[in-house]
């Protein structure tokens, strides 16, 4: 079970967040970050760069944070804006302290950052993936891309 129900986080006054929509070869779970590949969406990884995405839920087919979008489907990426909130997939067995700087796994999932890998996102809470499945933790995008 999810910590949260949605991705975008708000704040709430803000006009909804910036969607871009996209065929996806492999099936995702939202809350994984992507970038756009020859106008399809993949998983990106350690050393992808550029505008990074977050899957959103598809709650155009009212499914949760917790259905994956089926290969090869039309998929929702909402684009990492700086003040907004979102909710990232954070591995099991990862512990994520509150500030922290985050950079992406090869899975596509959100890990404290490493000297030498982008930061893409810094930390809204503490939270020490101990469930045993990825879990969603808050985040809000860097300001920019930089190293760690």
């Amino acid at each position: 079970m999810a910590r949260y129900n949605k991705i975008y986080g708000g704040p709430v006054e803000e006009v909804k967040p910036q969607v871009h929509e996209a065929i996806c070869t492999t099936a995702v779970l939202p809350g994984t970050a992507l970038v756009r590949t020859a106008g399809a969406f993949v998983q990106a990884n350690a050393s992808s760069k550029g505008r990074i995405f977050v899957a959103e839920d598809n709650y155009l087919a009212m499914k949760g944070v917790d259905d994956a979008w089926p290969a090869n489907d039309r998929i929702i990426g909402v684009e990492l804006l700086d003040e907004q909130l979102f909710r990232v997939r954070v591995p099991t067995g990862t512990s994520i302290t509150q500030d922290a700087a985050l950079s992406v796994n090869a899975a596509g999932k959100f890990i404290p950052a490493t000297t030498g890998t982008f930061v893409v996102a810094f930390a809204n809470e503490t939270y020490n993936n101990t469930s045993g499945a990825d879990q969603l933790v808050s985040v809000r995008a860097a300001k920019g891309y930089h190293f760690a």
